[in-house]
């Protein structure tokens, strides 16, 4: 497993990387399409699409939404809005499982709430990629998400005692939240030193990224939410030995628009 995990990063980080940081405009914007609409093909299967053409079906249904989004750009504020709304109240709905599950609409509210989670993260990176230090960035919060990923794993294993979200996820723990927090603010620290980061800068930037890194956390949560209530470990088999497309950027969904909403509010881009 190991092996193949360690194969499969090294193909796919290259092809990632390129994707991000190379390409432009629609280029752009049809790759991170691509992955999206590979994420809703696997989201259809959480959300109890039981048949392989209705799985397709409702990728398609989310790729032409994204065709109509990236036609009409004045759209993007409000959907990065509906984005940060959508994890505001997906932050109750994890800490009140299973009970929250009655809110969900079944089949047709499970279906919504995919949408809910892709099309603003793809949103959001459009909004990134046209903005002043667009790669750098992207890279930002991207890297916000993976610092705190990894100390939320090393103090996790050393000091971890209280279960975070033990009927959601029972291996995630409060140390494991404190350590990959701490360690994500101390990467701002260094990113505001090395930038000679005004003390105004540094008063939206660490409470800005200590958000971002918790809304993250919220968005690894919901997958495993909706993935413990389908009875399904993997979204798919799509990347081998790390699962699906789904399983590695449920946090970033969460992540990216939290992060170019608050970026838009300080004043960093024009519309």
């Amino acid at each position: 497993m190991l092996k193949q995990r360690i194969i499969t990063a090294l193909i796919l980080l290259p092809v990632a990387l390129a994707g991000f940081f190379l390409l432009e405009g629609g280029a752009f914007a049809l790759f991170i399409a691509a992955v999206v609409v590979l994420g809703a093909w696997e989201w259809a299967r959480l959300a109890g699409l039981a048949t392989q053409p209705l799985r397709v079906f409702y990728a398609a249904v989310v790729a032409v939404l994204l065709f109509a989004l990236y036609a009409a750009p004045p759209l993007a504020p409000w959907v990065l809005a509906v984005g940060v709304l959508w994890w505001a109240l997906a932050t109750f709905l994890v800490l009140d499982y299973p009970h929250s599950s009655r809110y969900w609409g079944g089949l047709p509210g499970r279906l919504l709430i995919g949408l809910l989670i892709l099309l603003p993260a793809w949103q959001g990176l459009l909004v990134l990629k046209q903005w002043p230090l667009a790669n750098w960035l992207i890279l930002a919060v991207m890297a916000l998400v993976w610092v705190a990923d990894i100390g939320a794993y090393f103090s996790g294993k050393r000091f971890g005692r209280r279960k975070l979200a033990p009927r959601v996820s029972p291996g995630k723990s409060w140390e494991g939240l404190i350590g990959g927090l701490l360690l994500s603010l101390l990467l701002t620290l260094v990113v505001g030193v090395y930038r000679d980061w005004s003390l105004g800068q540094f008063l939206l930037a660490l409470p800005g990224a200590a958000l971002v890194v918790l809304v993250s956390v919220v968005g690894d949560l919901t997958e495993s939410m909706f993935k413990r209530q389908s009875g399904i470990k993997d979204s798919s088999n799509l990347l081998p030995g790390h699962g699906g497309v789904l399983d590695r950027i449920d946090s970033l969904t969460a992540a990216v628009p939290l992060f170019a909403a608050l970026l838009w509010l300080a004043g960093w881009g024009a519309w």
